[in-house]
């Protein structure tokens, strides 16, 4: 692999780990309010079989992904989901009223048993495995072809690349969301940053899938260009440091929240 690509590939890496550390943290405080109102071993075993969800779910929709990722139909509806959570999550984030999300995980306490609670965590993985992996493919599918093997219906280097990303977000769901929890609570703007940048690479996808042949809204090359590469890394750095320079930084966690970060 020559050096210039090498670099490309590994500065995609490096964008997928943070992104997925950001929606780790996020998925991780999710989970993390599923289970609190289970016993502690009941908890650990609801949660175990999360992450055990979380490993089948990735894998299969990197692999479901993989073969589709040349049909601009389907480029088309990922790119509108992305910038549909994105946008969901960001009005929610800061129009929903905190009174009631707290009613909302009360009911949630009222209402799962164990094994109801399992499921709703293997669905909610569901959801989690699509963000991450169509974000991930939405980075890594304009990357130049390696002289790997095909896995799937994608080039062997960018299907690498995007498992790698996904199994790092996966370890850092596990083994390091207090991190991230503690990061999103003294820089809040992060969470709102991260999911700009969802919304942003949906915008990447939407010009892949407006350049795509049977298309030709945008010329066939355009995706691939060095103006669009450049234009989109520049404005995904601005936003990622918006959301650090930005953010009212907060000094203490609320009291119980470190615990509920820790998946």
């Amino acid at each position: 692999m020559e050096l210039s690509m090498l670099l490309e590939y590994g500065w995609v890496l490096l964008l997928l780990i943070a992104i997925e550390g950001l929606l780790a943290a996020d998925n991780a405080l999710v989970l993390a309010i599923m289970v609190k109102h289970l016993p502690e071993e009941e908890r650990k075993k609801a949660l175990f079989y999360g992450l055990a969800g979380a490993f089948v779910f990735r894998f299969a929709s990197l692999f479901a992904i993989s073969f589709l990722v040349d049909v601009w139909q389907v480029q088309a509806i990922g790119a509108l989901y992305l910038l549909f959570i994105a946008i969901n999550h960001i009005v929610r984030k800061l129009i929903v009223n905190k009174g009631k999300e707290k009613n909302k995980e009360a009911e949630e306490k009222k209402q799962s048993g164990f094994w109801g609670t399992v499921f709703k965590i293997e669905l909610a993985d569901i959801a989690f495995a699509v963000d991450s992996i169509l974000a991930a493919v939405a980075l890594a599918v304009t990357l130049p072809n390696t002289n790997l093997p095909q896995i799937g219906g994608l080039d062997g280097g960018k299907f690498l690349v995007i498992f790698a990303g996904g199994i790092i977000g996966l370890i850092i769901m596990r083994f390091a969301a207090n991190f991230f929890v503690k990061l999103l609570h003294t820089k809040p703007g992060l969470e709102i940053a991260a999911f700009l940048i969802v919304g942003w690479v949906g915008v990447k996808l939407s010009v892949l899938t407006l350049s795509h042949p049977e298309l030709a809204v945008l010329p066939e090359g355009f995706a691939k260009s060095p103006e669009w590469k450049i234009t989109f890394y520049v404005v995904l750095v601005l936003i990622a440091l918006g959301g650090w320079f930005l953010s009212k930084e907060k000094k203490e966690l609320p009291s119980g929240e470190e615990s509920n970060g820790s998946v």
